[in-house]
């Protein structure tokens, strides 16, 4: 039974601590899409929500599988809903009804929420599809093809190293980045942005807040953007091209003449929402583009 017990802690640790990196995961994904793009904005408020449901949704699973492995762990939960009853003895007979009323209300409101969620995610798989055989035809035309990297925050300096003729560590080129905005506070403080999707009226932010933020970098491994792939441009001395299929592609450091290191930007296709590939030499046999979204 105490075994039980602890594996069932250990579940609810996790859950809490998955939660807090989803947390930690928004923020660095608000940050990296331009303040005054109120579409991209939009999408970004539904692949938050798409995360947070899928999370939730994954929890809930575990939790019944747990369960239903260990049917004895509902004995606990069975003691509390005997405590439960004998504190009813003790309760005014109206507060069961509002309590009953409120938890009707709540999961009204729940269930309005998943629908509602649900008819927004419904066109995002055809969304995925037709991403993916874009960038599948932009990078044969090309004579690359997409090579696929963990879905995580480290994803864009993952993409960076896979491609550097030199060996170079994740952590070493985050330092260096956060080492370079520190430096040239005043060449990337106008394109900090903050976490709020709409006040256009808010304050700018200070330099002290770009400084945390790249404290923030170097330390906490949060999703990186624009700002950091551009501090890499200068840092690697190289352009960084980022491939992506709703437009034509960004160049960044395009003043280095050299190879650039090209990253495969992913809006739709991954569950985690935004995500950078790497690339590689398409190999021989690989599928054809699809003409028709060239």
């Amino acid at each position: 039974m105490e075994d039980i017990k602890r594996d069932h802690q250990r579940i609810l640790r996790r859950h809490r601590r998955e939660k807090k990196e989803l947390e930690d995961q928004i923020q660095s994904m608000k940050r990296s899409v331009p303040k005054g793009d109120r579409e991209q904005r939009k999408q970004l408020r539904l692949n938050i929500a798409r995360l947070q449901a899928e999370l939730e949704q994954r929890h809930l699973r575990e939790l019944e599988k747990f369960q239903e492995k260990f049917p004895s762990s509902h004995a606990l939960d069975s003691l509390a809903q005997n405590l439960a009853k004998l504190n009813l003895e003790n309760r005014h007979p109206h507060s069961s009804k509002a309590r009953r009323r409120r938890e009707r209300r709540e999961a009204e409101e729940r269930e309005e929420q998943e629908r509602a969620l649900a008819a927004e995610l419904e066109p995002l798989e055809d969304f995925r599809k037709e991403e993916e055989a874009r960038l599948v035809a932009i990078l044969a035309a090309r004579g690359l093809e997409m090579k696929a990297l963990p879905l995580d925050s480290q994803c864009m300096f993952r993409a960076v190293q896979d491609q550097l003729p030199f060996v170079a560590t994740v952590d070493g080129l985050r330092r260096r980045v956060a080492d370079y905005m520190r430096r040239h506070v005043d060449d990337f403080l106008p394109f900090f942005n903050t976490d709020d999707d709409d006040d256009d009226e808010e304050e700018p932010l200070t330099r002290e807040d770009f400084l945390a933020h790249c404290e923030h970098v170097a330390r906490l491994r949060p999703w990186g953007g624009q700002l950091e792939l551009r501090a890499l441009s200068h840092v690697l001395r190289r352009p960084m091209e980022v491939v992506q299929a709703a437009g034509p592609a960004l160049l960044l450091g395009e003043q280095y003449r050299c190879k650039p290191v090209t990253l495969v930007y992913v809006q739709y296709a991954c569950s985690l929402g935004e995500h950078y590939n790497s690339v590689q030499p398409l190999r021989a046999g690989a599928p054809a583009p699809a003409p028709r979204l060239l």
